[in-house]
């Protein structure tokens, strides 16, 4: 019988890791229809060669940072209890390398291809265990504080703050240092181009990737059979409807803001979906679509932050609307299941966001004083693609 839990919960979260490691394409066919035509193969080479420098990365520094745990052992140890320790390497490793594929949205068109790997290297094999570890390890004792001063530890089921705000609030940094894309604003303070999306279809499809893979990304996140629920899963469902509806409404149709607004919700409910009620779910996903379609628009016309994707408002601003509001609707009296405390959601949330903005800034900061992070203008102007990869998406 150990033996048979033992294999059902490997197979259990090698589902969830394959179902999440889809969802890189998916972040990749976002980003190929939102960006112009002479960008898509950059967008492209980027998702995968992220992943694979991030899969190194994390096997040798970053899983051993945040878990305290390595293989380099024999193999013969490594595939104890089926091998289950190695299959939550991989699930693990696919949330990890979500942070780069992340930023990879905010920096598109206008950022040098190899200083980005580096910096996708630091954060994966450093700046993201740093705070994974701390919550969902324990290390450095901070849950136990929380625990002890509120009554309840900092809970992020599947990690609206330890994945989505984290990659949300380095891409930030990113985007401020790179500074906007030529023509995006003009010196007078105007809007300047729009640079509408290349291919609805590529959005739409890289958008359907994403909502799919999410229901691994969150009911895996029981990492175990006998703690998978299906309120995990109907939570997503609902949070999902609430994004999409409310980003439909609010950008008045616009397939742009509605592709986004499911997946706004998605971030959203990630940290308390194992613990509220449906409704409230639907609540919390009908905020994250609002949000994210208000703050993007505030974003790019207001402070003229030339975020491409939009990945601060939907992973920065929404992944922190959900850490926070797994403290309000996971509590018995909204009909959640309890055991959560809107205070440490709070600490937890804010801590999430220091520690990003802070890297975010240090590691762009730092290559673009050492080696420069921004394509020359010629190369901006004749695109990515042609530019890096010598080679464009279409024939003509």
């Amino acid at each position: 019988m150990e033996s048979l839990q033992a294999g059902s919960d490997v197979v259990f979260v090698l589902l969830g890791a394959i179902l999440v490691l889809f969802m890189h394409s998916g972040f990749a066919f976002l980003e190929v229809g939102t960006v112009r035509e002479k960008n898509q193969v950059n967008a492209l080479v980027k998702i995968f060669s992220d992943f694979a420098v991030c899969t190194v990365a994390y096997f040798f520094i970053g899983y051993p940072l945040a878990y305290g745990l390595d293989f380099l052992a024999p193999a013969s140890e490594l595939a104890i209890n089926n091998g289950y320790e190695l299959v939550k390497f991989f699930f693990l490793l696919t949330f990890a390398a979500a942070i780069p594929a992340i930023i990879s949205g905010g920096i598109a068109e206008r950022a040098r291809f190899y200083p980005q790997l580096v910096a996708s290297i630091i954060i994966v094999a450093f700046i993201y265990p740093f705070f994974e570890g701390i919550v969902w390890n324990g290390n450095l004792g901070f849950q136990d504080w929380l625990q002890a001063l509120t009554g309840a530890s900092f809970h992020d089921f599947a990690g609206s703050i330890v994945v989505h705000a984290m990659g949300g609030w380095l891409a930030l940094g990113a985007v401020i240092l790179l500074g906007p894309r030529q023509g995006r604003y003009n010196r007078q303070g105007g809007g300047g181009s729009t640079f509408a999306p290349s291919s609805i279809p590529f959005l739409a499809l890289g958008a359907w990737i994403l909502t799919v893979g999410w229901f691994g990304f969150n009911v895996m996140s029981a990492q175990s059979v006998a703690g998978v629920s299906g309120l995990v899963a109907m939570n997503s469902l609902m949070a999902m409807a609430g994004g999409a509806i409310a980003a439909l409404l609010a950008g008045r149709a616009d397939p742009g803001f509605l592709h986004n607004g499911p997946l706004a919700g998605l971030v959203a409910v990630c940290a308390g979906s194992d613990i509220m009620h449906p409704i409230g779910s639907l609540i919390v996903g009908g905020v994250a679509g609002l949000l994210f379609v208000g703050a993007f628009t505030f974003a790019q016309n207001r402070l003229r932050v030339d975020d491409v994707l939009g990945v601060w408002p939907l992973h920065g601003l929404c992944g922190a609307w959900g850490g926070i509001a797994a403290g309000i609707f996971g509590a018995k009296a909204l009909g959640g299941l309890g055991g959560v405390s809107l205070v440490s959601q709070t600490i937890g949330t804010l801590l999430g966001i220091a520690v990003a903005t802070a890297g975010g800034f240090v590691v762009y900061g730092v290559l673009k004083a050492l080696i420069g992070i921004r394509l020359s203008e010629e190369e901006e102007f004749n695109g990515a693609d042609i530019s890096i990869h010598k080679i464009s998406s279409t024939t003509h």
